[in-house]
């Protein structure tokens, strides 16, 4: 009975891994989009949302059944508690993605961000797909040290973006209202996908040590909190391929 539980503890997280990458897939096709208007790079970010939400339901739900056909208690609970607040994360990292890839579609023929802030966006969309990288990789190996430094490089995120907000201000903006809407929204939906990408590793801290990151409680970490490595990538690596199976089939990819 055990045994099983911890399996199943084991896919829980590989499918989360799966999706926090997918997402992150997304968000790097949407930003080349949004770079160089590319109409097909936007569609296939929108179609390829839609099956990651479908997985996100899926996932989610196994989780809950784990929590009434097992009723785990103690580091087992924390566990399933907080991958299901981790799911919610990722699912909003897809979602983010997909409002990036519907601006530069409404905006095709045309770029939706004027040439001169090319490079910021730029910028953040580098940040933010290496923020969901780094999550993801955090989700595999419960490395502790990492997940703590995402809040740091979040912060660049953050500094463009107030940076954007400075140049809008300005009286010599000469790029029209809709410019500088979308620009607003861009630099909101870039900023909120990292900030999703640092909650998930913030949860892995806590799932694992039961101490919420910046707690000035130390606590030390339990290996038996800690899923196989091991298991983990390896079933991560099989959901991978079921789901590029799954995209290649829909033609997606």
């Amino acid at each position: 009975m055990r045994e099983g539980f911890t399996t199943q503890l084991t896919e829980l997280a590989a499918s989360m891994a799966n999706m926090c990458s997918v997402a992150t897939d997304l968000m790097e096709e949407a930003t080349y989009s949004l770079l160089q208007a590319d109409l097909a790079a936007a569609e296939k970010v929108m179609s390829s949302e839609q099956v990651l939400s479908a997985q996100s339901r899926a996932t989610e739900e196994s989780a809950y059944s784990l929590l009434a056909l097992q009723a785990p208690v103690a580091s087992d609970l924390r566990q399933v508690v907080s991958s299901i607040q981790a799911i919610q994360d990722i699912n909003r990292m897809g979602a983010l993605a997909l409002h990036v890839a519907k601006i530069s579609r409404r905006r095709h023929p045309d770029k939706a961000i004027p040439e001169p802030l090319s490079g910021y966006f730029a910028e953040m969309g580098r940040v933010a797909v290496n923020l969901g990288r780094a999550a993801t990789e955090v989700m595999m190996t419960r490395d502790l040290t990492q997940a703590a430094s995402l809040s740091e490089q979040d912060d660049a995120i953050d500094d463009l973006r107030r940076h954007l907000f400075t140049l809008l201000t300005v009286r010599e903006w000469d790029h029209g209202v809709a410019a500088a809407v979308d620009v607003t929204l861009l630099g909101r939906y870039f900023e909120r996908f990292s900030d999703h990408a640092v909650e998930v590793a913030e949860r892995v801290i806590f799932l694992t040590t039961g101490q919420l990151p910046n707690s000035s409680v130390n606590q030390e970490v339990s290996p038996n909190d800690d899923a196989p490595k091991e298991e983990i990538v390896a079933e991560f690596e099989r959901r991978q391929k079921e789901l590029e199976d799954r995209l290649r089939d829909s033609g997606t990819i």
